[in-house]
């Protein structure tokens, strides 16, 4: 049997299109219904490995988890890296298959394999997969809740779309357009995203969900009204701006759980000092949700710097992931941002490099895969020396440090030769500085505690990790909340309709249309 669906589509990127798949999944889950997100193709640095060894978007992996699914590589069949403004790696079911350019994928070539197609850059050969990953996906669930990318009124882009208007219309799913109101403009955004859309298209957009509204909303309804009478489509809710909702999204500075300790009321500091820590904002820079987990703990300040003097009051510094290690390694040495990290190190003060963060924190780069710079000096801070590799390595390793259970995730081309050091995950440490391609290991909480310790101790300061903090427990929480929004302001009735039984018949065409 087949099960229902709905595309969340929104007028801009941002309009808040995952968290509201996410709240429409917990939502649907707590009914009893047996759900899956969805997302065709994506953009996004930041990412996650399935169980299987997949790389997906963090974001479906997020909202799996709001569905209480583990993620597969069917729920985001196709995964763009970017690499520079005008080139990404393809990720195809959950594995590299190549770099292309953006007018490489978005033209037009020979192949008719998936591989071929990517290979040979045309988007539109992977219509087919994609919607076989949907169909999949509706033969197991009873509901595929979609998220659409950027706008569905791309005209530029609308004759190769996998992930909006054309995988709703193959798949005749209706369609929800979330417009974000603190923005301003939202009346002519979901007037202006109807109205460019072909009559086929338009014949699925159901209707609108407003975002992040702040205020009396009788003071919304007549505009709401008004909308009603221009496009025939009713206002499925209207969702009140939460603070503090921390939800991995696709891209963006945005720490998730660094929102709700910062505009959420939080416990003080258990010891008498707070632990300040300095992310460097590298160029390309992925998976920066890593320092969740350190912004969840009460008396951890977590903020992102571009400047050597932002590092001189910080207590730890870390150096993320990125996608351009000797891009990140060159911006480092530009910036004075390399010398203030080797006085941390010969001052003994904690610096933590995690996945390409690791990498520039080592003696030497040998690359002839991502930047294809060749041979790269290192910043010299640990005795380690990497390799990229063609092949990506992507696991979900289980190990421990300091005493506790850790878990993490891996997705790097670097293979890294650890020549000294003391042991630390897969790579090392020497004297107060530590580096491991790890993904995710902060969010174990023993692990993160006896971190913190260690990195108190080292930067003199009188900061005792909570004993209780759950980061599991404060994403869960999380996502209940979203859960919540969708359940108290929305018209769940109405939407459960929608996704049962399909866009309603007779919807009006909304004039001119798209070009």
């Amino acid at each position: 049997m087949r099960g229902g669906g709905l595309l969340v589509a929104g007028t801009t990127s941002d309009a808040g299109k995952s968290v509201v798949t996410a709240g429409i999944c917990r939502w649907l889950v707590r009914k009893g219904l047996k759900v899956a997100p969805f997302k065709g193709q994506n953009m996004s640095l930041n990412s996650f490995v399935t169980r299987e060894g997949a790389e997906i978007g963090r974001a479906q992996a997020m909202q799996a988890q709001a569905a209480r699914v583990e993620p597969t590589a069917l729920m985001n069949p196709v995964l763009l890296k970017p690499g520079s403004d005008r080139s990404s790696q393809v990720v195809l079911m959950g594995k590299p298959v190549g770099e292309l350019s953006a007018r490489g994928f978005f033209g037009k070539a020979g192949g008719s394999s998936p591989g071929e197609a990517l290979r040979g850059g045309r988007r539109e050969e992977l219509f087919e997969p994609v919607l076989a990953c949907l169909e999949e996906l509706r033969s197991t669930y009873d509901a595929v809740i979609c998220e659409g990318a950027g706008s569905p009124a791309e005209i530029n882009l609308r004759r190769t779309d996998i992930v909006n208007m054309g995988i709703a219309r193959a798949a005749r799913l209706p369609v929800v357009v979330v417009g974000d109101i603190d923005r301003g403009g939202v009346f002519a955004q979901f007037f202006g995203t109807t109205a460019l859309l072909a009559p086929e298209d338009q014949e699925l957009v159901a209707g609108y969900l407003v975002n992040k509204f702040r205020g009396d909303v009788t003071l919304l309804e007549p505009g709401l009204d008004m909308l009603h009478g221009l496009t025939g489509r009713r206002t499925f809710g209207v969702l009140p701006y939460a603070h503090g909702l921390g939800i991995d999204e696709e891209d963006g500075l945005r720490v998730s759980l660094r929102g709700a300790v910062r505009e959420s009321v939080v416990a003080p500091p258990v010891g008498e000092d707070v632990l300040r820590v300095a992310v460097c904002a590298v160029p390309l820079m992925s998976n920066f949700t890593d320092v969740d987990a350190l912004a969840a703990e009460p008396g951890v300040v977590v903020r992102f710097v571009d400047r050597a003097e932002e590092l001189v009051d910080a207590d730890l510094v870390v150096v993320p992931g990125t996608r351009g290690t000797v891009r990140a390694l060159a911006w480092l040495r530009e910036r004075g941002l390399a010398d203030a990290l080797a006085r941390r190190a010969a001052e003994g003060r904690p610096v933590l490099g995690i996945c390409g963060g690791f990498q520039v924190l080592g003696e030497h780069i040998e690359d002839e895969v991502e930047s294809r710079a060749g041979s790269v000096d290192g910043l010299g801070l640990l005795p380690v020396r990497v390799r990229f590799a063609p092949e990506k390595t992507l696991a979900r390793p289980v190990g421990s440090a300091l005493g506790e259970r850790v878990e993490g995730y891996e997705i790097h081309h670097g293979v890294a030769d650890v020549r000294g050091g003391e042991p630390f995950l897969d790579g090392c440490r020497v004297g107060s500085v530590w580096g491991t391609h790890w993904h995710g290991s902060l969010e174990s909480d023993g692990f993160r505690r006896a971190f913190l310790r260690e990195v108190a101790t080292a930067a003199g300061r009188r900061f005792v990790p909570a004993p209780d903090t759950s980061f599991g427990t404060l994403r869960e929480e999380q996502l209940d909340r979203l859960g919540d929004l969708i359940e108290e302001h929305a018209e769940t009735d109405a939407l459960l309709r929608l996704i049962e039984e399909g866009a309603p018949a007779g919807l009006p065409f909304v004039p001119p249309g798209a070009p």
